[in-house]
């Protein structure tokens, strides 16, 4: 590979158990989540520039991989990986430029940290491009205040998520399992769900302590016995679409489903590939979601297992 380029991957996450304590006095919300790094990724290529900064989007083709929402992912400086390369050029005095070609696969706006993930590989991108030697700590720095999952995403793997998700505790690595993942053709407002969100009336809530015990033992019975994720109570009412992905996967023998952030993706947990690879055509066939994945955990020890 030349010297003034770089291709590195951003995996997308899902969350195996997604609590929310309380609504803070700065309008944010309080939350205990278990995140977990998937192996669906966009494709960061990163050139070294003469000056400036310039950002191209390709959306995935359909022979490569489920192609991504077409026309909802920014192309300029408006998109999080672009402010992510400004943010870093700006604060280390960068004088040199870089061209960013981003391979977008993952779907958009699905719970699935698809724009954090950018921006942390833009951040770990540069930081090997330019020769920077920043450690891990302070391109976390960097990436809260682009957004929360973005610290996350530059950790990667299994790991306890607390405050408003920037407050990390690396996991170890959550037992292999094969995943299913569907995205509905829906978009969901964060916002709405976290608004409509009443965290006093849950009447179910993860077990996020039992799960990190479950997580330490390789049990995976263990993690799926805990795994709940609070705001699907308010999505699932407001987007039917989602309680049915979640049936249709357990019918066709996931042993847990479940949405992922505040949705409207939905992913099931299988034991055996050949049942999922059974649900997957099924999924596909019922037409309740354009962008369907086979996939499972990534964990940074073993990233390109």
């Amino acid at each position: 590979m030349q010297k003034d380029t770089l291709e590195i991957k951003a995996y997308a996450k899902i969350n195996l158990g997604l609590d929310v304590l309380r609504r803070r006095p700065d309008g944010y919300h309080e939350v205990r989540m278990i995140m977990q790094t998937v192996g669906i990724y966009d494709t960061l290529v990163l050139k070294k520039a003469e000056r400036g900064i310039a950002f191209h989007v390709i959306m995935a083709g359909e022979g490569e991989s489920p192609s991504a929402d077409a026309g909802e992912v920014p192309n300029n400086e408006d998109n999080l990986g672009y402010k992510a390369a400004k943010l870093l050029m700006e604060t280390y005095g960068i004088e040199e430029g870089v061209n960013i070609s981003l391979t977008k696969r993952i779907p958009v706006a699905a719970g699935m940290a698809g724009g954090s993930t950018d921006a942390a590989a833009v951040l770990k991108g540069m930081n090997l491009l330019f020769e920077l030697g920043l450690s891990e700590e302070t391109l976390q720095e960097l990436g809260v205040k682009l957004g929360a999952d973005v610290p996350y995403c530059i950790q990667g793997g299994t790991a306890l998520a607390e405050g408003i998700g920037e407050r990390l505790t690396g996991l170890s690595d959550a037992p292999d399992c094969v995943l299913l993942v569907a995205k509905p053709d829906i978009s969901v407002s964060t916002k709405y769900v976290y608004e409509n969100l009443k965290p006093d009336a849950l009447e179910r809530r993860p077990d996020i302590d039992g799960m990190m015990a479950a997580i330490g033992e390789g049990s995976l019975d263990g993690i799926l016995d805990c795994m709940e994720n609070v705001l699907q109570s308010v999505t699932e009412v407001k987007y039917p679409v989602i309680g049915k992905l979640k049936q249709q996967m357990e019918a066709e023998g996931a042993v847990k489903a479940m949405m992922s952030g505040s949705g409207p993706t939905v992913f099931g947990i299988f034991k055996e590939e050949e049942k999922a690879r059974a649900a997957y055509e099924a999924v596909l066939r019922g037409k309740l979601a354009k962008q369907v994945f086979l996939t499972g955990f990534i964990n940074p020890s073993k990233e390109e297992g």
